[in-house]
């Protein structure tokens, strides 16, 4: 698209497709309405044509030849085993004791695992399905998240093209962990989060039309935040899928009352932050109680029966086990017990890393390897290696650095709401790493990876647009058609980049030298 409504001046919140969408207000000043508006709310073919061609193509990268390599790679040893045990029994099982089984993570991801193994059966298939489809929605999420961020058709698409064509979402999305899911839930919440932004500042608009006067009362309207909740619900999946979800709650809260807190500004409330905070903090609260009562429902398996782990514990101990109260109490002994088994996880592993490598690549996953194919030499070897398409990790760290350049410069929205995901992600790692050294992967980063890719595509974006924002025909400007060339040139190297790397993220069978040159940085990629 090259049309003025297509693109967003990253200069400023402004932009004609805004214009467009508060046309019709009346008697409500120009300004307030700019500040106010949000994308709009039409639909546009368009963009769907794009989000649908990107996930189609994100689609079948994803499964085909998904049932390959054939047994369990890397921790499918763990999951795809709990997922079948929890079909037969309701909870996770240990065949050796034939009772039930002590894990540390919460069920729902075993459960959507366990969806695939109900279709296709105790299948490699079977166990990787839905983490292909949930890998394949996360970049469909992200397209509309990024069109809804940047109002640009293009930017949009580059961020899904971005997505799909990473090695490290592609690895995990093919394979039977945990993480994919949680990045899929976490980009939920966060979407659900920009709808509720959109929501609200529309609202305001609408009640300005109608004749509220910030001026006259101190009273501001009450406008019920569905998506709000609705990133309530979500979040408490995300929680269910791993506790590492916790980290994103403070950063996601403090954007929720950022972003209200700048739309009452924008109508001019007197007082804007005092006037709205009560209802701010009364609605993130009955959210994230949304959020608990959703995480116990992913626990429904080990509430209805008898025979999970810890959940007669108190019984077992001589302690009273009330009605309703007792399981929660159980319950809450089980999380206490996990707690001290995550906190004292310090064991070494070959292929761990810190939370500093991770953005450079330092130390990627081996999750499959076997020498012993045939490929036409004397020698052959197959991997999959958990490893992001190295072209776009390398630029996440100066594409973080320019966002905050970018959001100090042009106070946009976008920049901080960008960074503060990307940070959730990475940051608290590092206390534990520093704190007390716990064992760690690469992969802990999945639910961060959207923000750093958004991260980039905002750059992106800033290197093509002007100054008076994007024009076409004879208006288009040098800075455009040569800031477009970059970007264009960017992603077909990223491109090129992750089809040099096929091989070790699928597993392909490689004469040994063939797969020894793409390891780049030697020892540490082995």
């Amino acid at each position: 698209m090259t049309t003025a409504t297509a693109e967003t001046d990253l200069t400023t919140a402004d932009s004609p497709a805004e214009a467009e969408s508060s046309r019709g207000v009346r008697d409500v000043p120009e300004l307030v309405r700019r500040r106010l508006s949000t994308l709009d709310s039409r639909l546009d073919p368009y963009s769907w044509l794009v989000t649908v061609v990107i996930t189609a193509a994100a689609a079948i990268l994803r499964l085909a030849g998904l049932s390959k390599p054939k047994g369990y790679i890397f921790d499918e040893v763990y999951y795809p085993t709990d997922a079948w045990d929890m079909l037969q029994h309701g909870v996770e099982w240990d065949e050796k004791t034939n009772g039930p089984a002590y894990v540390v993570h919460p069920p729902l991801g075993k459960w959507l695992i366990a969806l695939g193994e109900k279709i296709y059966g105790n299948t490699e298939l079977g166990w990787r399905l839905t983490a292909a489809i949930a890998g394949t929605l996360m970049i469909l999420v992200l397209i509309r998240i990024a069109y809804r961020m940047f109002h640009s058709i293009v930017l949009a698409g580059m961020a899904g093209l971005l997505m799909t064509l990473d090695g490290f979402q592609l690895v995990l999305s093919r394979t039977s962990l945990l993480d994919i899911f949680l990045g899929l839930f976490i980009l939920l919440t966060f979407a659900c989060m920009v709808l509720d932004r959109d929501h609200y500042r529309r609202r305001w608009l609408r009640e300005l039309a109608n004749g509220f006067d910030p001026d006259a009362t101190h009273k501001i309207p009450k406008i019920v935040p569905w998506w709000l909740l609705v990133s309530g619900v979500c979040f408490g999946l995300a929680c269910g899928v791993k506790w590492s979800a916790l980290f994103f709650a403070p950063f996601f809260a403090a954007l929720v009352v950022a972003w209200r807190w700048q739309a009452r500004r924008s109508a001019r409330v007197r007082g804007p932050f005092v006037a709205g905070i009560l209802g701010d903090l009364g609605y993130l609260i009955l959210s994230f109680v949304l959020s608990i009562v959703f995480y116990l429902a992913t626990w429904t398996g080990w509430f209805v029966t008898d025979t999970g782990y810890f959940r007669h514990y108190r019984e077992a101990n001589g302690l009273s086990e009330p009605p309703l109260l007792g399981p929660l109490l159980n319950l809450m002994h089980y999380h206490s017990e996990a707690y001290n088994f995550h906190s004292g996880l310090t064991e070494r592993h070959v292929y761990q890393s810190w939370p500093w490598q991770w953005l450079l690549l330092g130390r990627p996953v081996a999750f499959y390897w076997n020498g012993n194919g045939s490929c036409g030499a004397a020698s052959c070897a197959a991997e999959i290696l958990l490893l992001g398409t190295p072209i776009l990790w390398w630029s996440f760290l100066p594409a973080l650095c320019a966002l905050v350049w970018f959001g100090i410069a042009r106070r946009d929205w976008r920049a901080y709401a960008i960074f503060s995901g990307a940070m959730a992600g990475l940051l608290p790692w590092f206390y534990f790493a520093i704190q007390d050294g716990r064992t760690m992967f690469s992969f802990y980063l999945m639910p961060g990876l959207p923000f750093l890719i958004l991260a980039v595509v905002y750059v992106l974006g800033a290197i093509m647009t002007p100054p008076g924002g994007m024009a076409s025909g004879a208006a288009r400007t040098d800075r455009q058609l040569i800031g477009t060339v970059v970007a264009g040139t960017y992603v077909v190297l990223v491109a090129l980049c992750f089809a040099y790397f096929w091989p070790v993220f699928v597993g392909t069978t490689l004469p040994y030298d063939d797969w020894s040159v793409r390891m780049w940085l030697g020892g540490r990629w082995i």
